[in-house]
């Protein structure tokens, strides 16, 4: 395919290190009701960010329901005997800055409804703009790949619609392949003969074909199947809310309702689906937002 490349960067480096020093973030508190307090790892987030959120001081009767932006967000116990519960606060890739609110809602011994909630700053994000020229097919597929195309987006709208009620990982999450410290183009947005297209909402791992994918945590295969844009594909349900997805497989090592631990073997690296050459595409999404998947290998405690 010829083609020809203008890469444009405002302020941003395209490689962002898992390892290292990263921008410190400073906690917030806020004291509620009932001894009831808010904690969460930043007033501030980023497009396709993540925070951390926690409330302290329950009662292990009391139940608590959370939204996030209007949205509810699932919360949960690390035990059942646990005085905090946790929620992830996911920043979709496009949601636009401003100040948002995460809410929590619960009944007091009295019965009486409660609430309490936290402004959240989202800033815009500084990412890549890569302008590309192209053959005309690969910007606009042909009816029989568009019916496709629709079809694969309502496969995976079925699957983010879906929450598991249930922590299936186990510890820390991990990087998808061994030996990586680095990531690319999450976020990168493609201009291709003029025409903007959507953003790109994975990371993406250099690799030789044939290189082993692993598991970032342990969950469920929901599916393992070939889809027109990013190839042999494997997406993995980690519990509320919570997936993973590993895309351009040149092999598939998973099936649909295996249950798989941490670093277990699910694939190997590819060039499969609309690509120039063998990666690893890696992409999160928690709650519909698509986010950075390096941010939850380096905040998920």
């Amino acid at each position: 395919m010829k083609r020809v490349i203008r890469l444009l960067i405002s302020g941003c480096l395209l490689a962002w290190p898992v390892h290292g020093k990263q921008p410190v973030q400073a906690p917030v508190r806020k004291t509620c009701g009932s001894g009831i307090v808010l904690k969460l790892s930043s007033a501030t987030a980023s497009q396709g960010g993540l925070l951390l959120a926690e409330i302290s001081g329950a009662k292990t009767s009391q139940e608590f329901t959370a939204e996030w932006d209007g949205r509810p967000i699932p919360v949960w116990r690390e035990t059942p005997s646990s005085a905090r519960l946790h929620a992830l606060l996911g920043v979709d890739l496009e949601k636009p800055p401003g100040r948002y609110e995460w809410k929590i809602s619960w009944s007091a011994a009295d019965g009486k409804p409660l609430a309490c909630s936290f402004p959240v700053t989202v800033r815009a994000g500084i990412f890549p703009i890569e302008r590309l020229t192209v053959e005309e097919q690969f910007v606009h597929p042909d009816p029989e790949q568009q019916k496709r195309v629709e079809e694969d987006q309502k496969k995976m709208k079925a699957i983010y619609d879906t929450v598991t009620p249930e922590v299936l990982w186990k510890g820390k999450f991990v990087l998808p392949l061994k030996g990586v410290s680095t990531g690319r183009n999450f976020g990168r947005r493609r201009v291709l003969n003029g025409e903007a297209r959507s953003p790109h909402t994975g990371v993406d791992f250099a690799a030789t074909a044939g290189t082993p994918v692993y598991a970032a945590q342990s969950g469920r295969v929901v599916l393992a199947e070939d889809l027109y844009y990013s190839g042999n594909t494997v997406v993995i349900d980690h519990g509320y809310g919570i997936y993973t997805l590993y895309a351009h497989l040149s092999e598939i090592e998973a099936h649909t309702g295996d249950a798989v631990q941490t670093s277990a073997e699910i694939g190997k690296v590819g060039s499969t689906g609309r690509v120039t050459g063998p990666h690893l595409h890696w992409g999160l999404t928690i709650d519909h937002a698509r986010v950075n998947a390096l941010e939850l290998v380096q905040r998920l405690p």
